[in-house]
């Protein structure tokens, strides 16, 4: 099992991490850190662990799971704190792939992204026009329910860049998308990444090809552990284990059959 030293400096902090629901450990003793800037993903299928880990970094209790191990964001440990119990600085922002659950069904998109709200109006509308919603009669006005899941999914992303914290993590956040419109969301994601003052991502997909768009690191996670690190460069080129070679494999017969990647991340 990897257990990498974890050097100082860290904004995200995980050591020895393990889940375990209804007594059953789903992610054992898990270690890493991002660091201010960075983009890394955490690869796995479903069922590895990736997304139980993302809602404990982000504070986000699940019934009856059992915690034990470090979590710190911004030096702030905050391994048995949820969401709202967190001071600002380590507070973390969620992109989680149900939008139909992360929004106030009772209120309208408008009032939403305006409590959301903590830079000017003018970077909302620029956000808004980066992922493709300016051209949506009413947008504003309109309730979550009249969207449709790639429209609701697209307002949620906007709403977590809109929070100013320090650290994003995004829970498959392009799997209701179609290709275009997933592009261009990574796409502005990454964009956004590139500001000075810009949150680090921790990005969760089961898709090799996804995050080898977006991300600069990669995490590969397997029955609840960690048994590959590196640059995606590496993981991609030259792959150490069975399952992270399974899974670059797998990408790129998709990108051959169907040639879904634009940017071309995964040929050769």
């Amino acid at each position: 099992m990897l257990r990498p030293v974890q050097p100082t400096g860290a904004l995200l902090d995980v050591h020895n991490l393990s889940l375990s629901p209804g007594g059953q450990t789903r992610v054992n003793k898990v270690s890493f850190a991002l660091y201010p800037g960075e983009r890394v993903c955490l690869i796995g299928a479903s069922g590895s662990g990736k997304s139980l880990t993302a809602k404990a970094i982000a504070g986000v209790s699940v019934p009856g799971v059992q915690q034990s191990g470090t979590i710190r964001v911004n030096g702030v440990d905050v391994s048995q704190r949820n969401a709202l119990a967190r001071p600002q600085p380590a507070r973390v922002a969620t992109i989680f792939q149900d939008s139909a659950t992360a929004l106030n069904p009772l209120m309208t998109v408008g009032k939403q992204l305006t409590l959301a709200l903590k830079t000017t109006p003018e970077s909302l509308h620029a956000l808004l026009d980066a992922m493709q919603l300016s051209a949506i009669p009413n947008l504003l006005q309109r309730y979550p329910a009249e969207l449709s899941g790639g429209q609701r999914q697209r307002i949620c992303i906007v709403l977590a860049l809109l929070g100013n914290t320090r650290l994003l993590v995004a829970d498959e956040p392009t799997t209701a998308l179609d290709v275009i419109t997933q592009h261009e969301v990574l796409q502005t994601l990454k964009a956004h990444s590139a500001s000075a003052d810009a949150p680090a991502l921790l990005f969760i997909t089961h898709d090799i090809a996804v995050a080898a768009q977006l991300c600069q690191r990669g995490l590969v996670m397997q029955d609840g552990e960690i048994i590959e690190s590196g640059t995606m460069a590496q993981l991609l080129n030259n792959p150490q284990q069975a399952y992270t070679r399974s899974l670059v494999s797998a990408a790129r017969n998709a990108e051959d059959c169907f040639r879904v990647n634009p940017t071309g991340a995964l040929a050769g």
